[in-house]
């Protein structure tokens, strides 16, 4: 008896936290005049706010572009991530501690504050209305190098031992012993940076205003607050849904290793 309430318990708060989600879904199926009813359901589903989504912006254009820009900085986060993770945990040199301390200082710094430097950096390299000044400040993720290095604290320093007996540098102990034992991190942080990257709107907004570079959330946002939407709340709800989907099937997906990864990196030491 008492696992049912606490099963029942748990199926409503469920429902109260997806319902907006499922009601933003609904209503953006929905024609104009029903969106303001609060139920799910409706006998006159329509695909008319999508069709108005499709006409007035280049939402494909800008879908191709976000998945670009988030596959890039996902994979550079962990190759990059990894390496710097491996020579924090593994390698020892002078200025290790200090490093890492600096990392983790990097953590706390707002990232408002970065804006302008980087914005100007952006200009003199001329990178300004390009993928490049999307991609390349990502490429990098402190989160990424600590969540590297304290899984790789856990892996036993016999393996590594092994590997150099039988003649392996340290790239190749990366590449092919970490790795494959790696695949709960890989995969924690590839999420992590797939979704950071992907729901960033306030960087695409200063460094692009080429309509055909412009992000998913970037075209949505303009499209939504901008007035291209004119005040069409069911196509506003439609764009929203189209951003919304590819961040719910990757987590759907990779759901099972991101919450092993979560339960076993002990960020310790």
């Amino acid at each position: 008896m008492k696992k049912f309430w606490i099963y029942l318990f748990l199926i409503v708060g469920g429902l109260i936290f997806a319902y907006p989600f499922l009601w933003m879904i609904s209503a953006s199926f929905k024609p104009e005049i029903e969106i303001s009813h609060v139920g799910l359901w409706s006998s006159n589903f329509t695909l008319n706010s999508y069709e108005a989504v499709v006409q007035k912006i280049p939402i494909w254009r800008a879908l191709f572009n976000s998945l670009f820009v988030s596959s890039c900085v996902t994979l550079s986060v962990i190759f990059f991530g990894s390496i710097v993770g491996y020579a924090l945990s593994r390698l020892r040199f002078f200025g290790r501690d200090f490093i890492l301390g600096v990392i983790l200082f990097t953590m706390v710094i707002p990232f408002q504050i970065t804006l302008i430097p980087m914005y100007i950096l952006m200009v003199k390299f001329g990178w300004v209305d390009s993928y490049m000044a999307l991609i390349v400040p990502g490429m990098i993720s402190t989160f990424g190098i600590l969540l590297f290095r304290q899984f790789f604290l856990d892996i036993p320093q016999d393996l590594i031992d092994a590997a150099r007996i039988d003649g392996c540098n340290d790239l190749m102990i990366l590449f092919r012993i970490f790795w494959p034992l790696s695949r709960p991190v890989i995969i924690t942080v590839g999420i992590l940076s797939f979704m950071g990257s992907w729901n960033d709107v306030l960087w695409p907004l200063i460094v692009i205003r080429v309509r055909e570079l412009m992000t998913m959330p970037q075209m949505v946002t303009l499209f939504a607050v901008g007035g291209q939407a004119e005040a069409q709340l069911g196509a506003e709800l439609a764009a929203a849904t189209l951003l919304a989907i590819p961040i719910i099937l990757v987590y759907a997906f990779f759901q099972r290793y991101f919450i092993e990864s979560m339960a076993t990196t002990g960020l310790k030491n």
